[in-house]
């Protein structure tokens, strides 16, 4: 089952101590996706994410926190459900950010941004609308998995 976006958001603001920009929550909940993907085949939220310049975005949840700019989100996740203690989906968040949350978002972009990734075969300069399907995020964990060399080297 997948999580709701306001759930995963506001965990991961959380999680940061409400300090995260809506850049590098969205590069946050873009790897937690794949991440949960890989590991049970499944999508962990419901939203769809696409390849905009600065790397996989959710339009959903972009509309809901572009008003912060740069400056860090603030709780307007009001349809949030907390996870439970023993939940796959939280488990994901929590390696997630455990591992990432203390990266600029500069580099989560750059993370994003990889070579062999859905985001790279989707991208065209310019263009928003193109989704990254759950084909892409396949391919991207595919590719994780065939060049581990490259993909361990940008990912730290």
């Amino acid at each position: 089952m997948t999580a709701r976006l306001d759930s995963v958001a506001k965990y991961i603001c959380e999680e940061s101590g409400w300090r995260v920009s809506n850049l590098a929550l969205q590069k946050l909940a873009y790897l937690a996706q794949v991440d949960h993907f890989a590991r049970f085949g499944l999508p962990l939220i419901d939203t769809t994410f696409e390849a905009w310049d600065l790397g996989p975005v959710s339009p959903d949840l972009y509309h809901k926190v572009k008003i912060f700019g740069a400056r860090p989100v603030r709780d307007v996740f009001y349809d949030a459900r907390n996870f439970r203690e023993d939940d796959e989906r939280r488990r994901t968040l929590k390696r997630i950010c455990k591992k990432y949350l203390g990266k600029r978002p500069g580099e989560l972009v750059e993370i994003s941004h990889w070579d062999f990734g859905a985001w790279a075969k989707k991208y065209e300069p310019n263009f928003r609308g193109i989704p990254i399907t759950d084909d892409d995020i396949k391919y991207e964990i595919r590719n994780r998995e065939r060049h581990s060399d490259l993909w361990e080297r940008i990912n730290g």
